[in-house]
């Protein structure tokens, strides 16, 4: 029985990893990010280098995910791989606030609409506030 149950759990485990992976796929081509990097960076040849690119990150950061790893190198070096994580985070936020139009709507649904750009400045230096209390006070309260 205990089979059976083992068995179940890790056909609904890959289902459901399934089921995230082609949300993912569909959300970044519906957004449209790989294509534009390529058009910004002009890079149109290298398109198997960026499907590649994806394709090992995902396995990376599922890898990650299961197995903890330390590579027992300095924090120093953490830096270049947060703002590159960030970076691609930046690039989904614009890519779906874009593709949505969520600013202007937002703006004339709570009547700032004249206050656009403040309300833009508001929310970009409350996430950048938000992310540097976290990774200064709790991260570096686990480190401690």
């Amino acid at each position: 029985m205990a089979l059976l149950r083992d068995l179940f759990v890790a056909w609904v485990g890959f289902a459901g990893g399934l089921a995230v992976g082609a949300g993912y796929v569909g959300f970044i081509t519906v957004l449209g990010i790989i294509p534009r990097l390529m058009q910004i960076t002009k890079t149109w040849k290298k398109i198997r280098s960026y499907e590649w690119a994806i394709i090992l990150g995902v396995m990376a950061g599922t890898l990650v995910s299961f197995v903890p790893v330390a590579l027992g190198l300095p924090a120093l070096l953490l830096v270049p791989v947060g703002l590159l994580s960030g970076i691609f985070i930046g690039l989904l936020a614009a890519a779906l606030t874009e593709v949505l139009n969520v600013f202007p709507i937002l703006a004339k649904r709570i009547g700032v609409h004249e206050y656009i750009i403040a309300l833009m400045m508001a929310l970009a230096l409350g996430k950048v506030a938000g992310s540097l209390f976290h990774w200064l006070y709790f991260v570096y309260q686990q480190r401690v």
